[in-house]
């Protein structure tokens, strides 16, 4: 089993190679086109020139800033969170509650509403409305 582990770091490397070649952008590779790279990492692959090659002289490796978009700000936990803190002051009774609020798109208008009283009350006065 021994025998194996050679044959399969170089496995290991090579493919480590070949992904990260793809999935670096364009801008941050080195001396040589994309392509080429992609290449010369497939060809010598076996014999780790390749893949070591990558590694060494491909990408520009320089830990900082790389050029592109702007860096997203990092994850903080709700207990570290200025804004979650804040909420957790506010008094929840001073909340409104959703189903209070009126919905814009609600077509209903008073002389509706005054109608469904008028129903209600005589429902209420007469249960049965045949005659005896």
């Amino acid at each position: 089993m021994l025998r194996y582990l050679p044959f399969l770091l170089v496995l290991a490397l090579w493919i480590y190679a070949f992904i990260d070649c793809l999935n670096t952008p364009e801008e941050q590779v080195r001396r040589l086109p994309k392509v080429v790279w992609v290449i010369i990492i497939l060809l010598f692959g076996e014999v780790l020139v390749g893949p070591v090659a990558w590694l060494v002289a491909g990408k520009n490796r320089t830990p900082g800033r790389t050029p592109g978009p702007e860096t997203p700000q990092r994850w903080v936990a709700p207990d570290d969170n200025p804004d979650f803190l804040k909420s957790l002051d506010k008094d929840p009774k001073d909340q409104k509650d959703p189903k209070d609020q009126k919905d814009p798109n609600d077509t209903k208008d008073a002389s509706d509403s005054k109608d469904s009283k008028d129903s209600k009350e005589n429902d209420e006065k007469d249960p049965d409305p045949r005659p005896e």
